[in-house]
């Protein structure tokens, strides 16, 4: 800026302008550089907008991954909903004795979830890399975690179903049976159990064939399996069409059949669809190289028992709320089976960021999966926002479905609007968190998650439910606020650029007698799916590159 005015007025003394000369040079110089300011303000907020959105080939990619899991969770959880409605339809005590065995269900759940998305975040990169041994050997040490955490499970319900159930039941004097309550949870756990190894199979099953973004065999096998769930509900909870009136048991029953629907409906198409070549003849071997073995165990430890223990935690703040009373326990089934619906969303945007994410960085697009990641961010957060709106609406109305009383309707309603005040808030969380897990880095995800839920949340909520007398409509609030402690948290860590990073090898590295094109779009075409070369016996060799130094050592990228 000096320097352009002293050259004006060099320029005047020179010349000898007259003062009209004079203002009108100022006013050209002044003209200038107002705009050349304005260009460049412009310029930064372009800079900015393409910096947190996409252009229409983004949004395409992300759509095409999305829409189809995003269908999936909300007919699931619509279906879920209707059939929580059904059971609520029935009485107060069996809708809680449903909802407590769910909650211990819950643990399993993401127990099985953890243990294939850490396993998943190399099935993720092995994909971007082409890498289609390496796929196989995921495929196989998924499918062992899971039978070894499904052994567990029956273990612990049917020694301590009865027990764990009881644990949440409290009588402080409010309205509610709690040994008709008891009797419910039980009951329904037990026939739960049944349901519990289809659903081992098919999470092994869809969560591969979601890492390699072919997300319709799960979709169109979750929507037949709803659609089963459905009916039967109707048909065995009431006593519909000649069948017995079965309530809670009915809609257990329910639940099982749907889920070995989904499971058949989705092990065939797998096994025999040509745009799957990855599953032809995964089971002729059975073998998975220790070295694989161990890299499996290292990066998904940490995922698996970041799940276990957040899920934990989770449960033993729910168990804080229910101190309050039968009441309370109701009011937050029916807040939780809406939360459910509308967590499709960010959970959905959480999983289509692992995914793409991951498959970007085992292409090696260091660069590209930074800007991608920040993208969907932005836009995870831009659509929850709208779904919390539409979440505070439904909060007045939802719960006078149910038959219950005026208490727990009012309570429900209160928990809801508080919930849906957070949703944008999880979904930058569950962002930052399916981000910093792509690049392998999970012992973060473990601190970021499960460790931060048993340091902060879980103990404020043991403190306050033991030793205040704080309505629980206050004592959620304050639970919910902590949240933003994690969105600073994942802000910094995102920033850094320590969770970039590429762990598996190329398919151009294997060896030459691994089946199947190497440098080709092996996952693309008909053609090269049907190529007989995947019955060629495997070489097993591991597939999983080392990297040379732990994220400790790393340096921001």
């Amino acid at each position: 800026m000096r320097f352009r005015i002293f050259y004006f007025c060099k320029f005047e003394q020179n010349f000898a302008f007259s003062p009209l000369n004079r203002f009108e040079v100022r006013s050209l110089y002044g003209i200038l550089h107002c705009g050349k300011r304005t260009i460049m303000e412009l310029t930064k907020k372009q800079n900015i907008f393409s910096k947190y959105i996409g252009d229409k080939a983004f949004y395409k990619m992300v759509f095409a991954v999305a829409v189809p899991i995003l269908v999936q969770n909300v007919i699931t959880n619509f279906v879920s909903l209707l059939d929580n409605i059904m059971v609520g339809k029935v009485g107060t005590e069996q809708m809680s004795g449903v909802s407590i065995a769910n909650i211990l269900l819950f643990v399993f759940n993401l127990a099985i979830f953890g243990a294939m998305s850490g396993v998943g975040i190399f099935t993720a990169q092995y994909y971007g890399s082409k890498n289609e041994q390496g796929m196989k050997h995921s495929i196989r040490f998924s499918m062992y975690w899971g039978l070894a955490i499904l052994v567990v499970g029956v273990i612990i319900f049917g020694a301590a179903g009865k027990a764990l159930i009881n644990f949440y039941l409290t009588d402080n004097g409010t309205e509610g049976d709690i040994a008709a309550t008891l009797a419910y949870g039980t009951s329904y756990l037990t026939i739960m159990m049944i349901g519990l190894p289809p659903f081992v199979v098919s999470q092994v099953y869809a969560g591969t064939v979601r890492s390699a973004q072919k997300t319709l065999p799960p979709m169109v096998a979750g929507l037949c399996a709803v659609a089963v769930n459905l009916f039967l509900n109707y048909v065995l909870i009431y006593g519909k069409f000649g069948a017995p009136n079965m309530g809670v048991n009915g809609a257990a029953i329910a639940t099982v059949v749907s889920r070995y629907v989904e499971m058949i409906i989705l092990v065939i198409w797998c096994h025999v669809s040509k745009k799957l070549p990855f599953f032809k003849g995964v089971w002729r071997s059975l073998k998975v190289p220790l070295a694989d073995c161990k890299a499996y165990l290292r990066k998904g430890s940490p995922v698996f028992f970041n799940e276990v223990l957040w899920s934990l935690s989770i449960s033993m703040i729910v168990q804080c709320y229910s101190v309050r009373g039968l009441a309370t326990v109701a009011a937050l089934n029916i807040q939780n089976t809406m939360n459910n619906l509308f967590s499709s969303g960010y959970i959905t945007m959480g999983a289509v960021t692992g995914i793409i994410v991951g498959n970007i960085l085992g292409a090696g697009d260091v660069d590209g999966a930074k800007d991608t990641a920040r993208k969907l961010m932005a836009f995870s957060t831009a659509f929850c926002t709208a779904l919390a709106g539409l979440y505070i609406g439904l909060a007045f109305v939802f719960p006078d479905i149910y038959n219950t009383t005026e208490e727990v309707r009012d309570l429900a309603t209160k928990i809801m609007i508080v919930a849906a005040c957070f949703v944008p808030v999880e979904a930058i969380v569950n962002a930052a968190y399916f981000t910093i897990r792509a690049g392998g880095r999970t012992f973060i995800t473990f601190l970021f998650d499960s460790f931060f839920a048993w340091v902060i949340p879980l103990p404020v909520a043991l403190l306050m439910s033991r030793l205040t007398t704080l309505d629980v409509v206050y004592m959620y609030l304050i639970v919910q606020l902590l949240e933003i402690i994690k969105v600073v948290i994942g802000f910094f860590i995102l920033r850094s650029g320590i969770w970039c990073k590429k762990f598996v090898a190329d398919g151009a590295e294997q060896p030459e007698t691994q089946p199947g094109p190497a440098n080709e779009e092996w996952l693309v075409t008909d053609e090269q799916a049907a190529d007989d070369t995947w019955l060629v016996k495997e070489d097993e060799q591991a597939t999983v590159v080392e990297p040379e130094s732990d994220f400790l050592d790393d340096k921001p990228l």
